[in-house]
């Protein structure tokens, strides 16, 4: 990679000495990208007011000397600056960014992710859906192009479909991947369960193009419960709690 143009959101960005900035991108056509910004704490010509978190830029970049790429321009496409302006807002961001940034590996396209990533921020911005449900469709989409998606079609033991199930609780085993049927629970040491409502509702979530899943609205329980499944869901397949859920976790109970 010589020089180089991608539009892209910041994930991160951090201090790099006194003047400069580290930033993490999501990029539409080359996927993650650190990338350093020289004298970005005090050029105010080239960098002010621009490289904010969550905001979606046009960069120009080259190889530089170092490990890292230099940031050479950025111009702003969309500051969403009614995220940064919102403190739940700013916390369920900061949860996708960094979630995102978890996962993905650098310098590998998923073009896909990224569209998601912008997808959300911006129904978050325009106050489209609460960020309550734009969670549940991120993580439930993140998890499917991810190729982590719950099993929640049929039992993972005995292939007992949903529409067989008996009772409306439908347990979890984390690692069967999915739900289990009531003839396969008694080895699960921890029980976590969903309705089965909530369940439905996470598969319309992953079986309908993002328009439409827009357009779903959920009830109170299964908001509570669909948050709480994919939060854990997500930790245990990545392996690692984002750090940023428990301070989403600790303004969801303050609002």
């Amino acid at each position: 990679m010589s020089d180089f143009s991608a539009r892209a959101i910041i994930l991160r960005r951090i201090d790099h000495g006194d003047y400069d900035l580290i930033v993490t991108l999501m990029t539409k056509e080359y996927g993650k990208l650190s990338l350093i910004a020289k004298n970005a704490k005090k050029s105010i010509k080239r960098f002010s007011g621009v490289l904010e978190l969550f905001s979606a830029l046009d960069i120009i970049g080259k190889k530089g000397r170092g490990k890292l790429p230099i940031l050479m321009e950025a111009s702003l496409v969309q500051p969403y600056t009614g995220i940064r302006c919102d403190i739940l807002k700013t916390a369920y961001a900061s949860y996708f960014a960094e979630v995102v940034n978890i996962w993905v590996e650098e310098g590998k396209p998923q073009k896909s992710l990224y569209s998601l990533l912008e997808y959300v921020f911006h129904l978050l911005d325009q106050n489209a859906l609460s960020g309550e449900e734009l969670s549940i469709i991120f993580q439930m989409r993140f998890l499917a192009l991810s190729g982590l998606s719950p099993n929640l079609v049929e039992c993972g033991k005995c292939r007992t479909t949903l529409e067989q199930f008996d009772d409306n609780r439908i347990y979890i085993d984390f690692s069967k991947g999915g739900i289990l049927c009531q003839n396969c629970i008694t080895s699960i040491q921890e029980k976590r369960l969903l309705s089965a409502g909530t369940v439905k509702q996470l598969l319309w979530v992953n079986n309908s193009d993002l328009k439409k899943a827009e357009r779903i609205r959920f009830t109170p329980h299964a908001i509570m419960e669909g948050l709480d499944f994919l939060e854990k869901f997500v930790f245990f397949q990545m392996g690692k709690e984002p750090r940023s859920l428990k301070f989403l976790r600790n303004i969801r109970m303050t609002i």
